[in-house]
């Protein structure tokens, strides 16, 4: 809370205040970033081998066979988040089961499960997007503002 906030408070909300910051729980964020850090990386190495394997098994380059991989690792989370077993896992994670491309199909998936029941249109369409809309928006943007500079970079490098 601001300081000006806590002068605007009444003795007896200073006090319960107080109270409530001695009585609240302690978090082990230190425990928490180092078991995000390992499993979000353990995630990663897992798409490292999918991809090694992709690219060892089938006929892809190490350049290309980075779709695939990324394809099977949406498919397997939201197999997972279906089965309820990537939430199980995103508990004990936290943020590591988040920023990989896995969370992104998680946060998706489970808004797509969880308004199943009002509709394929209204519910499954109109929700499943809610969460990760912004980051579609972000990255389909920020994909086109690029691609105008380049456009517009290379039109002048050639003149």
């Amino acid at each position: 809370m601001s300081d000006q906030k806590k002068k605007n408070l009444t003795p007896v909300q200073q006090e319960y205040q107080k109270f409530a910051s001695e009585h609240e729980i302690k978090r082990p964020w230190l425990k928490n970033c180092i078991r995000a850090f390992f499993i979000g990386g353990l995630i990663c190495l897992f798409g490292q081998f999918v991809q090694t394997f992709f690219y060892t098994f089938f006929d892809f380059t190490e350049r290309t066979a980075g779709n695939p991989t990324v394809a099977f690792l949406i498919f397997l989370s939201v197999l997972l988040t279906g089965f309820g077993v990537y939430d199980r896992i995103a508990q004990i994670a936290g943020a590591g089961t988040a920023v990989p491309v896995t969370g992104f199909a998680n946060s998706v998936a489970s808004a797509a499960i969880e308004h199943r029941t009002e509709g394929y249109v209204l519910g499954v369409g109109g929700n499943m997007f809610k969460l990760a809309g912004s980051v579609i928006v972000f990255g389909t943007v920020a994909a086109f503002v690029i691609a105008i500079i380049k456009t517009i970079v290379i039109q002048w490098g050639g003149l």
